[in-house]
């Protein structure tokens, strides 16, 4: 595949995975989407690795292998497309950070559990030193927010998941992007179009300047 056409379907891809993080992370902030637990929140839902790292960062990433897959910034007859994708390299190296940043962020969220008012009346972490993730009748040791395990294990999950084909598809992009620095767009010289006198256009190729139809050369 031409290494602008990958660019712009890894772009396509990482915008709304990026977008979904982000989603997933706001809803952390409101467990059992309410509003009156927020002063009791695990750290790893303030660290915001599916808002800042699997999100925002992955999401520049996406929209530069996007532009990267577009036409040339140089114009015809230059280094074709090559700027942008080195430019889609550094930004997908950053992507691929962030990608990492939330993977790390979200197992570690999911190994520690959520925080919550126990039947003792106690916040505390009740599942740090426990594998809870396979029993869930373990999960009735949480009293309030309602549901705060359930809510915490399918958004970490959402978000480790996410940040794991964040982190390869940015790693794709950054290689994607050298060959496409180094190499060009590939694409063929039919596909660039010149504006020609009068409005009239026509077609380079192979070094020529060929008419379009009903176009003549001037005697």
């Amino acid at each position: 595949m031409c290494t602008g056409k990958c660019s712009r379907v890894l772009g396509i891809l990482l915008i709304p995975m990026a977008l979904a993080c982000m989603g997933a992370n706001v809803l952390l902030i409101f467990p059992n989407a309410e509003t009156a637990w927020t002063d009791h929140l695990t750290l790893q839902v303030w660290l915001m690795g599916g808002l800042l790292g699997g999100g925002l960062m992955v999401l520049c990433t996406g929209i530069s292998a996007v532009r990267a897959g577009g036409k040339g910034c140089c114009g015809v007859g230059c280094c074709g497309n090559r700027c942008r994708m080195l430019r889609s390299v550094c930004c997908a190296l950053s992507g691929a950070l962030g990608g990492f940043y939330c993977l790390v962020v979200s197992a570690t969220g999911l190994a520690n559990g959520p925080l919550c008012q126990d039947t003792s009346m106690n916040w505390r972490y009740p599942f740090k030193e426990i594998s809870y993730l396979g029993n869930s009748t373990l999960w009735d040791e949480c009293v309030r927010p309602a549901q705060v395990v359930l809510w915490n294990v399918v958004l970490f999950s959402v978000t480790l998941g996410l940040g794991a084909l964040e982190l390869a598809l940015c790693g794709v992009q950054a290689v994607n992007g050298l060959l496409g620095t180094l190499c060009g767009d590939c694409r063929k010289p039919t596909e660039r179009q010149v504006k020609g006198g009068g409005g009239a256009g026509g077609i380079a190729t192979g070094g020529r300047y060929i008419p379009s139809k009903g176009e003549f050369p001037g005697k």
